[in-house]
């Protein structure tokens, strides 16, 4: 099985309801669709979402199209940490992280698709899998128009979908404000169902000790991206003040920063996210190092993709979803739940193949 040919097409999916996190309005509705097509009739898929950068899809799309392209040419899908190699090495003038492992990583699960179409398997299975599904919390609890209300609306459509954890944005306004969110979502869901908050990045250390300390005492399950993504020492002085989990890693690029966030004791839950950490092969090995010192792995993001590489990694304890009626417009094969866990999809490869209609609705170009 060899590559003949790769495609990249930009979708645009216009965003009716406004949300935010707490520095960020998420407005854009882009995706690049990624195709690497084989002479034996197999197509390889990855979709690259970009809710605030406007030129994030043709950038992308440049470096594959121009960059990887011709380097993929004439190779066998089978040799993925060697393309792998390759790519890094041609790309690294472009720098190491950022663009450069954007454009791999789509590529990359791409590869992996491919391996699992080829091996007429779930891609999980090619990778070695240690479950049939994977626990999913709804990443629901955004900063609405609607306010308070939009909310808790979405929060109880989350538990009626059938998710038992829910995941808060905080930060956007003072502590009273975040105390109110929470307070607003466990009384419309009840005490069974698990509350994550995420900051992204909203503090300075000690605000986010002072805020830790009150999140911990509304039984919050962690406390995610406190501080700047690369304040090390700041996440581990909170781990050693807080009792609550600090939860880290989605704007981590490659295991080389995972593993310097691990040295440094920064973080109970390492969270790769599958556009910059640098895809499947990178995502497996932050895995390993992760389970070596103890910790766990949840991801950011979600879709069949992540479903079959959290299938994989032993030490996994939620997948990130924002819903499955939203996933399920935009994939072929529809995720199903049970028991608050994703079920992996039962097709060969990633299932990541997205419906034509969708594509032909939103196609850019």
């Amino acid at each position: 099985m060899n590559i003949n040919a790769v495609r990249t097409t930009i979708l645009k999916k216009p965003v009716q309801k406004s949300f935010g996190s707490s520095g960020h309005n998420y407005n854009v509705g882009g995706y690049l669709l990624t195709q690497v097509f084989t002479d034996e009739g197999h197509v390889g898929n990855a979709l690259t979402y970009f809710g605030l950068i406007e030129s994030g899809m043709k950038t992308i799309k440049l470096v594959i199209d121009s960059e990887l392209t011709p380097l993929l040419i004439g190779k066998d899908p089978h040799f993925v940490r060697q393309i792998r190699r390759e790519m890094f090495s041609h790309l690294s003038y472009y720098g190491t992280t950022g663009i450069s492992t954007i454009a791999i990583s789509a590529v990359d699960i791409c590869l992996w698709d491919l391996i699992g179409k080829d091996a007429g398997v779930p891609s999980a299975f090619v990778l070695g899998a240690s479950r049939k599904s994977v626990p999913a919390y709804a990443m629901v609890g955004w900063y609405y128009q609607g306010g308070i209300a939009d909310l808790v609306d979405a929060s109880i459509n989350a538990v009626e979908e059938g998710f038992n954890a829910i995941k808060i944005k905080v930060g956007r306004g003072n502590l009273s404000d975040d105390i109110e969110r929470i307070r607003a979502v466990r009384s419309a869901v009840g005490d069974d169902i698990r509350i994550m908050v995420d900051a992204n990045c909203a503090f300075d250390e000690s605000e986010a000790l002072h805020r830790g300390q009150y999140y911990q005492d509304e039984g919050v399950f962690w406390f995610e991206e406190p501080l700047d993504p690369y304040f090390l020492e700041g996440h581990r002085r909170l781990r050693e003040k807080l009792s609550i989990p600090i939860a880290i890693g989605e704007n981590y690029y490659t295991k080389y920063q995972f593993q310097q966030a691990i040295d440094m004791k920064a973080a109970d839950i390492l969270q790769p996210d599958n556009r910059r950490a640098g895809g499947v092969t990178e995502w497996m090995d932050i895995g390993s190092i992760a389970s070596v010192h103890r910790l766990k792995i949840a991801s950011h993001l979600g879709g069949p993709g992540n479903v079959n590489v959290m299938c994989a990694i032993e030490n996994v304890i939620y997948l990130e979803c924002e819903g499955i009626k939203r996933d399920n417009e935009m994939y072929e094969h529809p995720l199903t739940m049970t028991d608050g866990k994703i079920v992996l999809p039962d097709v060969p490869g990633m299932g990541n193949e997205i419906r034509e209609d969708f594509i032909e609705k939103y196609r850019i170009c």
